[in-house]
């Protein structure tokens, strides 16, 4: 910690994480439950990808769709979990500087990537209920191969300038952040410099993707709807809806959880900061841990194919 009268900047050689603040005498038991969920992430999503990759039937476009969901479950929840068990169990506070920004990358460009894949699973949906016909066509390997290759551009690109605007900013107040974790604005928030170009360019980059995932998936889903609603046969209208009903029960348990952490990091200061970084820490748990189960229940062969495995 330095004064800003003597050093007119200053870059910490490390951070501080003090974990969930006012809840220090529990976070052994906070633990355990996030210690259990991050096994299940590992083994659900590891799974998933073992079962699809292994049986070529399973070579879809839908399939691919959820190997991509998983590979950024497994990568995200591999970036943060682990230190956030290593401070509620060992104290283990610090956290280099550099590596605060890579973690901080990961975090926010992996939430990118999955919602980008979450906007082609909408497509994908939308095509194989309203075009039927054309969907060999229209989703070929070539296309799902760009559509990943657009999800990683994406990301990256939007956030590539979040660690390079937070290296211009000067910590000579304090090095301590109050979270479990490196987020954008819990990094940005504690510096003595000015911090409205970090904060502008975070805030835009979030509302644009959100706004515009959202807008393109609902748009989606009411042109799915209103396809389904019109066809005759009551089997037909519910099949079509089963098939999407996985898909929406995820995009839910997603977007819910990122707005409220999202809104409340920025706007929510009625709300206790412990309250604010528990949802933070479900936000990077929970969607993760119930995908492989959400789609592995719904989606009928690769329920079938579990229950051949174990058999």
């Amino acid at each position: 910690m330095m004064s800003d009268s003597n050093e007119s900047f200053y870059r910490p050689p490390t951070f501080i994480l003090i974990g969930i603040p006012g809840l220090e005498d529990v976070q052994f038991w906070i633990s355990i439950p996030m210690c259990f969920m991050y096994v299940l992430t590992l083994l659900g999503n590891s799974a998933m990808l073992a079962i699809i990759l292994s049986k070529e039937s399973f070579h879809k476009p839908m399939y691919l769709f959820l190997c991509m969901m998983s590979i950024i479950d497994l990568v995200a929840s591999c970036t943060t979990t682990p230190k956030i068990l290593s401070i509620f169990w060992f104290k283990s506070l610090d956290i280099d500087f550099n590596a605060c920004l890579v973690q901080l990358f990961f975090i926010h460009a992996f939430s990118m990537m999955e919602s980008t894949v979450l906007l082609a699973m909408a497509f994908d949906r939308y095509v194989a209920i309203c075009h039927p016909l054309r969907y060999t066509t229209v989703l070929t390997n070539q296309t799902i191969i760009r559509i990943g290759i657009l999800a990683i551009t994406r990301g990256s690109l939007f956030m590539a300038p979040c660690p390079l605007l937070i290296n211009r900013l000067s910590y000579c107040r304090t090095n301590v952040i109050a979270h479990t974790y490196c987020e954008h604005m819990a990094v940005v928030k504690i510096a003595c410099t000015d911090t409205t170009v970090n904060q502008v360019y975070g805030l835009t980059v979030a509302l644009l993707v959100i706004a515009v995932d959202t807008a393109c998936i609902s748009f989606s889903y009411i042109v799915i709807v209103r396809a389904v609603l019109k066809l005759s046969s009551k089997e037909a209208r519910r099949k079509a809806f089963s098939t999407c009903g996985s898909h929406i029960i995820v995009i839910l348990i997603s977007y819910i959880l990122a707005l409220f952490s999202f809104f409340t990091h920025r706007f929510g200061h009625i709300i206790p900061l412990h309250v604010h970084i528990i949802f933070a820490n479900l936000y990077i748990l929970i969607p993760p841990m119930c995908n492989p189960m959400i789609y592995g229940v719904k989606t009928k062969e690769i329920r079938e194919r579990i229950v051949f495995i174990f058999h």
